[in-house]
């Protein structure tokens, strides 16, 4: 099956959280998941706000970093150019939802990926999200009910 992840559950395995041992089990589990350059835009933000706010040094910062790279290089996850449609889409999701869900810009934005890409799945620890996939017809697991920290 081919899924499509939110960011947060990308930067999970590599940042300790309360989510890291469920996100690195579904990132390694048998679903095709993509990458996108918005994945790779936000993942390395994510990282470095770390560092911004003294999460963790520059140092520990750089090896992950290498550590993303390697886990591209190596075809972890199926990489994608962005999809074309995907802002168009994002505008369409947004009137038809924004008032009834209120899901931010880049959620939404994910969310028009998936479907771009004919994805089949959407894992999100985000419930507005989450609605939102649900609601265009992807399948979607409970990871924030199913969950213990």
């Amino acid at each position: 099956m081919r899924s499509y992840t939110d960011t947060s559950v990308l930067v999970s395995p590599y940042v300790q959280d309360n989510y890291s041992a469920l996100a690195d089990k579904l990132l390694t589990s048998d679903e095709r998941i993509f990458l996108t350059p918005l994945h790779v835009a936000e993942w390395t933000h994510a990282i470095a706000q770390h560092v911004f706010r003294g999460l963790m040094p520059l140092s520990q910062a750089e090896r992950l970093m290498d550590q993303f790279q390697t886990d591209r290089s190596t075809g972890l996850w199926i990489e994608v150019a962005f999809p074309e449609n995907a802002f168009a889409l994002c505008a369409n999701l947004a009137r038809q939802y924004g008032p009834t869900i209120g899901m931010r810009t880049l959620d939404t934005l994910h969310v028009a990926c998936a479907l771009e890409l004919k994805a089949e799945r959407f894992w999100t620890f985000d419930e507005r999200q989450k609605k939102l996939a649900k609601a265009q017809g992807l399948k979607t697991d409970n990871l924030i009910r199913n969950h213990k920290a």
